[in-house]
């Protein structure tokens, strides 16, 4: 009697032999199952090198296990959805029990459940093993909480896996959070010389990919010329390794920084790396706590890298379990604008947004604060629809994978939750982008001008939004201040700000 296969299907961004997806395979009843899906990536606009990480990902992941001889089907650049292959190989195969991973998609994790009630399938759906915390603990964690912040969470985190605290669980230095260390700009003359993250020229198997991609997908954003991402497990360790060992030195003082033609800064660059599953967060933050004793790295940075990774990391993709998919319908401010077109081309007067958005199209890359700084914060002050500007963030970005996009998106650059686990509104003028940029020096634009043709937009729309929600701002003490600043405008002035703004509100695409 032949022996009923099991299918253990493995998404793209599930790429690890030793996580939850492929434990306790059987060799004789169990087929790997990996799905090429051209329709995943056009519902949303995707960048051409998203695509192309993706699939040349997949392909090595795919390459990898024929070596080790695990039984594979693979369907290459099918027409239909993830599910709608699946579906069809698993009538074709008569297969009655499905094996995966929870999708890091909402979506696509309801589609799945309702593929196994439709053909009554057997579905084990396992955690996703590559997080600190599961879904479990945080609903516990939650449970009694009337505030939802990082920074208790975080603490939480770090005394539970006993990372940066002492033996009585006090914190390394005296204090949980060394934010205020991390904030500096670059000097006047510039970054200096940086240590260029590791890149990794394409192989065959990419170099086929990225041909496919400029074909199959000719009209989306973004260009390949640039392409040197990790897509292997032995690139990704290649690339931690040479993080810390030259850039993690400088990466926390600098991590807020940001400079016309410096794409990566100090910035480890190995989100994707992370979030294809190429690298366990805790095999990142051992070599990172390795190196901090090595090299008597400051605390400052030691922490700040681990912020991001136990805290931050593991804090959105509770929230996104937790409340999706009502996450992705919020509109707390009621915004409607439409994307400007230039969000796509980089093609703007705006030097920040040029820059930002250019070297984004260039790499499908830029870095926390230009994301929530930058693009976000004119986002929420052009008063952009933010199922819009969500849809752009998941596209644009290599790293981005719904879990942990739609939360620093929807929930924190554009506050569409209302603060469900942010206490303030991210927005600032042009003066905090002059601040921590060069930007403002080529720009036609002035921050420091609040009106008029010589107005930074984002300085007027900044003022804008703070005299539209002024009640709200004052009935905070985290944003009082902000509205205390009002007072030092004439009310002829403030006029005059609602009027530039709602030009500029009016022509959001001839900026």
């Amino acid at each position: 009697m032949k022996p009923i296969k099991r299918f253990v299907l493995v998404l793209g961004d599930q790429l690890d032999l030793h996580g939850a997806t492929l434990r306790g395979f059987d060799f004789k009843t169990d087929v790997v199952v990996m799905i090429e899906s051209i329709p995943e990536a056009k519902y949303v606009w995707t960048h051409k090198a998203k695509i192309a990480l993706f699939l040349s990902a997949m392909r090595h992941f795919a390459q990898n296990l024929t070596e080790l001889d695990y039984p594979l089907a693979y369907i290459k650049s099918s027409p239909l959805s993830i599910v709608e292959a699946l579906k069809a190989k698993i009538i074709d195969e008569g297969v009655r029990d499905l094996i995966c991973v929870e999708p890091g998609e909402w979506r696509l994790k309801q589609e799945i459940e309702q593929l196994a009630r439709e053909l009554s399938l057997r579905l084990e759906m396992r955690e996703d093993d590559h997080f600190y915390c599961s879904h479990q603990e945080f609903s516990e964690w939650v449970a009694d909480k009337k505030e939802l912040r990082l920074e208790y969470f975080y603490r939480l985190m770090r005394k539970r896996h006993n990372i940066l605290v002492d033996s009585q669980g006090n914190p390394e230095g005296g204090q949980w959070n060394f934010d205020q260390d991390n904030r500096k700009s670059y000097p006047k003359k510039g970054p200096g010389i940086i240590e260029a993250p590791a890149l990794f020229e394409p192989d065959s198997v990419t170099k086929e990919v990225l041909e496919f991609v400029n074909t199959a997908y000719s009209e989306h954003p973004g260009s390949l010329d640039y392409f040197r991402w990790p897509v292997t497990r032995d690139q990704a360790l290649e690339a931690l390794d040479y993080f810390v060992e030259y850039r993690l030195r400088n990466f926390g003082v600098f991590q807020d920084a940001m400079w016309t033609d410096t794409p990566f800064g100090w910035h480890s660059i190995l989100s994707s790396s992370l979030n294809l599953k190429l690298l366990n967060p805790r095999e990142v933050i051992k070599a990172v706590l390795q190196a901090w004793k090595k090299y008597s790295l400051d605390l400052s940075t030691v922490e700040g890298f681990i912020r991001q990774i136990l805290g931050w990391r593991e804090f959105v993709r509770g929230m996104y379990c937790l409340d999706m998919p009502k996450m992705a319908q919020d509109n707390y401010y009621n915004h409607q604008r439409s994307l400007p077109p230039w969000y796509w081309t980089g093609q703007t007067n705006m030097a920040c947004m040029k820059d930002a958005i250019g070297q984004t199209l260039k790499y499908g890359y830029a870095h926390h604060i230009q994301r929530l700084m930058v693009t976000g914060n004119f986002a929420l002050l052009a008063e952009i629809l933010p199922s819009e500007v969500c849809d752009w963030y998941l596209g644009i970005y290599v790293d981005a994978i719904e879990w942990v996009e739609l939360p620093n998106t929807a929930g924190m650059a554009l506050f569409a939750n209302g603060g469900r686990f942010t206490s303030k509104p991210y927005i600032a003028s042009g003066a905090y982008i002059k601040r921590m940029s060069n930007y403002c020096d080529s720009c036609q634009y002035k921050p420091e001008v609040r009106f008029g043709e010589k107005a930074c937009p984002i300085t007027t729309l900044y003022w804008n939004f703070l005299i539209k929600h002024r009640s709200q701002f004052e009935s905070s003490p985290r944003t009082r201040l902000m509205t205390a600043n009002l007072k030092r405008i004439s009310d002829e002035d403030q006029k005059s700000i609602e009027e530039h703004a709602k030009h500029i509100l009016s022509n959001l695409n001839e900026l």
